[in-house]
C-alpha cells in the first residue's frame, strides 16, 4: 500500500456496528493499525472492551459502547460518541447482521423479524444517525455490508436472508444517488468469510448445511477488512460503490 493511500485512512474516525467479532472486529483492528480512530458498537461490551485493550496496547485509538442496532437511540448514541470523543465522524460501517437459514415452510416468523430488524432497520438507523453529521461536515462515507446472497437468492433456506441483503444493496444505491455529491456509499458483498454469522441458524438442518458450506469455502475475515480499507483510502472524489468478493472455490 502506498503511503499516500495509507495516509487517507490515518486520522479518520470510523464507526463500526457488530464490532465485537468477525468482520467488525477484524476491520477495526486493521483500520486502527493504519491510523484510524475506531468506535465500536455491539451488545457484548466485554468483548468490545477486550478488543479495545488490544488496540490501545498496539498504539491505536478506540472507543466502545454497548449498542443494539435494533434500537435507533443506541445507534445514534454510538455515532454521537465518535463525534464527542474524536471531534468528527468520517465513516460508518453498517456491519451488524444475522443469517438464520431455514425453509420458508418452517415459518420461523421471529427469525424473519429479527433479520429484518438487524439487517435492514439497523442499517437505516445507522444512516439516520450519521447522515445529518455528514451533511453538516460536507463529507462522509457509508459502508454497508451486504452479501453475495444479495445478488443471487440463497434458496432453499436463505430466502428471507437474501431479501434483507437485496434490501441493503437497494438502500445503499439509493443513498448514493440521493446524497452522493460529497457523501460516499459503498456496498461490500462477501461470500463465505470466517465470522459468527454462520452460527445464526436455529433450524437443525439449516445450521448443519451452513456449517458444511463454510467449512468447504470460507476465507479469513481479513479479506473483507482489506476490501473496506481499499474503499476508504481512495481520494475523496473517488467512490467505490460495490465490491463483491468470494472464496475462489465458492460457486454460489
Amino acid at each position: 500500500m502506498s503511503s499516500v493511500l495509507a495516509n487517507n485512512i490515518s486520522g479518520k474516525v470510523v464507526v463500526i456496528t457488530g464490532g465485537s467479532s468477525g468482520l467488525g472486529e477484524t476491520t477495526a483492528r486493521h483500520l486502527a493499525s493504519l491510523g484510524a480512530s475506531v468506535v465500536l458498537g455491539a451488545r457484548r461490551i466485554d468483548k468490545l472492551e477486550a478488543i479495545a485493550a488490544d488496540i490501545r496496547t498496539a498504539g491505536g485509538k478506540v472507543a466502545v459502547q454497548a449498542t443494539d442496532v435494533t434500537r435507533p437511540d443506541e445507534v445514534k448514541a454510538l455515532v454521537n460518541l465518535a463525534q464527542e470523543r474524536f471531534g468528527k465522524v468520517d465513516v460508518v460501517i453498517n456491519n451488524a447482521g444475522l443469517m438464520a437459514i431455514a425453509p420458508l415452510a418452517e415459518t420461523r416468523v421471529d427469525e424473519w423479524d429479527r433479520m429484518i430488524d438487524i439487517n435492514v432497520k439497523g442499517l437505516l438507523y445507522g444512516v439516520a444517525a450519521a447522515l445529518p453529521i455528514f451533511q453538516a461536515q460536507g463529507s462522509g462515507h457509508f459502508i454497508n455490508i451486504s452479501s453475495v446472497a444479495g445478488i443471487k437468492v440463497f434458496s432453499p433456506g436463505g430466502t428471507v436472508y437474501s431479501g434483507t441483503k437485496f434490501a441493503v444493496r437497494a438502500i445503499a444505491e439509493g443513498l448514493r444517488h440521493e446524497v452522493g455529491g460529497k457523501i460516499r456509499s459503498t456496498i461490500i458483498s462477501p461470500g463465505a468469510v470466517e465470522s459468527e454469522l454462520k452460527y445464526g441458524s436455529s433450524d437443525t438442518q439449516g445450521a448443519a448445511f451452513v456449517k458444511d458450506f463454510y467449512q468447504q469455502n470460507e476465507i479469513p475475515s481479513e479479506s473483507v477488512a482489506r476490501a473496506i480499507a481499499y474503499a476508504i483510502e481512495q481520494p475523496a472524489d473517488v467512490d467505490i460503490n460495490e465490491i463483491v468478493l468470494r472464496p475462489t472455490v465458492q460457486e454460489f
